[in-house]
């Protein structure tokens, strides 16, 4: 409906395409632009639009670095195609005990999946409030992020960053945008074994320069002032601002 609307529009793609969203955005106004939250974001949108990549950031200050600790941690939500136990598994190879926490999603998943592998080693902290989160993500050594499906951007990643905490990843969607090699390890592949050696692969980089990465690159700062450049360019281009000889043209 963004023909209708006299102000320039800006579109935020946060997900994959699906067919309705598609129809929708072939109706957009030639005016609207439109941002993605990641390159593989982008690349999924681009035989409907052409999005600018913008990526998504995190507040710095809501994520308080933390000491690190002797386990892994999983974060996010319990369903199939984030595979947490793919990370039980990852984890127990890589020889570290590991926390889970986030909402159950998908019952029969977590019980058929979940349940069987959780012990002394792997424990189920549950659905956390956000304060308590960020201290067991800042309290663990490596955040594992399982990912089986292509990941828009990969927030979960980005707020363990913010703790100090390093990443290991599956290769999935915009995680290999978000996991750089000063702050994480991509898996070379979706198995657990290759996860594991990305577990590993992570959990030895200095957490202060894990935090400086996320500082400079994933802070909710750096994705304001984009948009901010974003929108000075859509009033520029609008020409209800153009002086009346321009319009004539």
């Amino acid at each position: 409906m963004s023909s209708l609307v006299p102000a320039p529009v800006v579109t935020t793609l946060h997900a994959p395409p699906t067919p309705w969203l598609e129809s929708a955005c072939s109706y957009a106004s030639p005016r609207t632009r439109f941002a993605a939250v990641s390159a593989a974001t982008a690349a999924a949108w681009r035989p409907t639009v052409d999005a600018e990549v913008i990526p998504n950031g995190v507040e710095i200050g809501r994520w308080p670095v933390g000491p690190g600790g002797p386990a892994a941690v999983w974060t996010g939500r319990l369903v199939p195609e984030k595979a947490p136990h793919l990370a039980i598994d990852a984890a127990l190879l890589a020889g570290f005990r590991i926390e889970l926490a986030g909402p159950v999603m998908d019952r029969e998943y977590f019980d058929s999946q979940v349940v069987p592998r959780l012990g002394p080693d792997a424990v189920y902290r549950g659905h956390l409030r956000q304060q308590e989160l960020a201290h067991v993500v800042g309290s663990a050594a490596v955040a594992v992020v399982s990912s089986q499906w292509d990941e828009p951007y990969g927030l979960v990643a980005a707020e363990a960053m913010a703790c100090g905490t390093p990443v290991a990843a599956s290769p999935r969607g915009g995680l290999v945008e978000v996991v750089h090699p000063r702050s994480g390890a991509l898996a070379a592949s979706d198995t657990a074994e290759d996860l594991a050696q990305a577990v590993l692969a992570a959990a030895a980089l200095p957490r202060a320069q894990v935090w400086a990465h996320a500082e400079s690159a994933l802070s909710i700062e750096r994705m304001i002032s984009d948009y901010e450049r974003l929108y000075q360019q859509c009033l520029a281009e609008d020409p209800r601002r153009q002086p009346a000889a321009d319009r004539s043209r």
